[in-house]
């Protein structure tokens, strides 16, 4: 499968610089693409193909006044925008087709030189390499200084430069992993788990173990709020707005930062002591509508779920997911039977059948776990097969990595 490595990268003045026209360079291509597109479609023509755009916006554009600064950076950096191009327009056909998973794909659009993202990216042909110092060599850039906090496991297909909006420059490789390898190199416990995702606690485990909510935008709102108030203070196209956006942006990526790395050391260390994982389909996007937008945000439940997804599918676990409307905060993992609702504020009940007393996570959690089919009968036995392994698509370069995992 393949894998996402992000290093943080320390370019110099005149590195950033080169970067810059990088980016430049690849937004104008990918806009040129996207209007001749436009172009075509409000002439009633077919759309020109890949080679025509490539030989028009690219190979003739150079020998032009206008565009003769596209020679100043690497070849492919403008053929992979120019493929990003082609990928966004296959991704909204295949929506409108109902093709494609997921929530529908809007139509591209022009890319600003105001986004808080920029990107570009290098691939085999461009001849990047890592030197013997331990820096990134780039065309037309240099040997940009990065910081290692691990070996690569294998040598990378293609790197993709990312500015985030703190701007901080990051190098992200893509990496084919042995999934047999991966999962020689841990153990094989006999152990299943089922959890409960929540807000006073982050996670409940059927266990019994309960792993509090960090809450990382909760306690930084103080932060938040004053630099933002000083953001709106500014002046319009001032310097010193573009300071104060700055500390904005930085007080962000520092919550996220903490917040991903919060969720990678749990789900690294649930898969690695777990065979079986059950969690329950949560609509997170339902609940970021109610009162309870903000936290629920806070917490990242999403996030954490993928982790658990693609870490399962690597190392050779099972994540089973339950329906959302299944009544595990109803049912008695005790007698089974379905006690009727609960409001949010009663955390213990009582069964009116069997007169257990539950804690309403840990209870919630133990079904889950049931429901999955994870649970052992009195013999030891499944009380029914195993969920089929998660599967993960390769996600590209979209989104922004910032650990050294895979994002």
């Amino acid at each position: 499968m393949q894998l996402r490595y992000a290093f943080r990268m320390y370019p110099d003045a005149r590195q950033r610089v080169a970067l810059a026209k990088a980016f430049r360079c690849a937004r104008v291509v990918f806009n040129d693409a996207v209007r001749a597109r436009e172009d075509a479609r409000r002439a009633g023509r077919l759309f020109p193909t890949a080679a025509e755009l490539s030989r028009r916006l690219i190979t003739e554009a150079k020998r032009t006044a206008e565009r003769s600064w596209l020679g100043e950076v690497s070849a492919v950096v403008l053929q992979q925008s120019l493929r990003d191009a082609e990928a966004a327009y296959r991704n909204f056909f295949a929506s409108i087709r109902g093709g494609r998973k997921g929530r529908k794909a809007e139509a591209p659009r022009f890319k600003s030189r105001k986004d808080a993202r920029q990107s570009v990216r290098f691939t085999a042909n461009a001849r990047w390499s890592i030197t013997d110092t331990g820096r990134l060599s780039l065309p037309k850039i240099g040997a940009v200084k990065m910081k290692w906090s691990r070996a690569l496991p294998s040598t990378p297909s293609s790197v993709t430069v990312i500015k985030d909006a703190a701007g901080r420059y990051f190098a992200s490789f893509v990496i084919d992993t042995d999934p047999a390898a991966d999962q020689a190199r841990i153990p094989a416990p006999d152990r299943t788990v089922g959890i409960d995702l929540g807000l006073t606690h982050f996670a409940v485990l059927s266990d019994g173990t309960k792993i509090d909510s960090p809450r990382f935008l909760r306690r930084a709102e103080k932060k938040l709020k004053k630099a933002q108030r000083e953001l709106s203070r500014k002046q319009k196209g001032s310097r010193n707005r573009d300071k104060a956006r700055l500390k904005v942006a930085r007080a962000h990526a520092k919550v996220a930062d903490a917040r991903r790395e919060f969720h990678h050391q749990l789900s690294t260390k649930l898969i690695y002591e777990n065979q079986g994982i059950a969690v329950e389909d949560l609509s997170v996007a339902g609940l970021a509508r109610t009162r309870l937008a903000k936290s629920v945000h806070d917490a990242g439940w999403s996030s954490f779920v993928g982790m658990l997804e693609y870490k399962a599918e690597r190392y050779g676990r099972t994540l089973a997911k339950i329906g959302r409307f299944t009544p595990t905060s109803q049912t008695c993992s005790t007698c089974g039977t379905v006690d009727g609702r609960k409001p949010l504020h009663v955390r213990e009940w009582t069964c009116t059948a069997c007169g257990t007393v539950h804690d309403r996570d840990h209870n919630a959690a133990i079904n889950v776990k049931t429901a999955a089919g994870l649970a052992a009968s009195a013999c030891g036995a499944p009380v029914r097969p195993g969920a089929i392994p998660a599967q993960r698509e390769e996600t590209g370069s979209h989104g922004f990595p910032t650990a050294v995992r895979v994002a």
